[in-house]
């Protein structure tokens, strides 16, 4: 009987170390991919001017990209959206300057492209108009703090 319970003991304690081994190289690999998905999102925005969409089943992970990427989103979008930026002639030079306003520009212009296709489809608009909304007084305080 001694020998059953040393046995499983010993057994047990392989299996924690296994268990140990096994979670530090998850850990590791789930890094590295991770990683290079970051590298591969901030090249494909760099060269095409979009960001890669993630599968649906992957919402919770979230990440910042570099000072580096954010500095090349800054410059592009500007250039793009030159007819749609004319009109509020002071938003436009710090929309060049400030890659924050640049970012809550992009996300205002794809918020007001998502509520003309809900009109479209007769869907719920609330949201979408709530979200436009908050970019834009995002957009007035950044103006401020600039």
């Amino acid at each position: 009987m001694a020998d059953v319970i040393s046995d499983y003991q010993k057994w047990k304690q392989q299996g924690e170390n296994l268990r140990v081994q096994a979670k530090q190289a998850m850990e590791t690999r789930f890094r590295e991919v991770l990683t290079e998905a970051v590298s591969i999102a901030e090249e494909y925005r760099a060269d095409f001017g979009a960001a890669l969409k993630p599968p649906p089943a992957v919402t919770a992970f979230r990440f910042k990209t570099s000072a580096k990427g954010k500095a090349k989103k800054a410059v592009k979008p500007p250039a793009a959206k030159a007819p749609e930026a004319k009109a509020p002639a002071a938003k436009a030079p710090e929309a060049k300057t400030d890659p924050k306003v640049a970012g809550l520009q992009k996300q205002l212009a794809a918020a007001k492209k998502k509520l003309e296709d809900a009109k479209a489809a007769n869907a719920p608009t609330r949201k979408l108009e709530d979200r436009i909304y908050e970019i834009e007084d995002d957009l007035r305080l950044a103006g401020q703090a600039v």
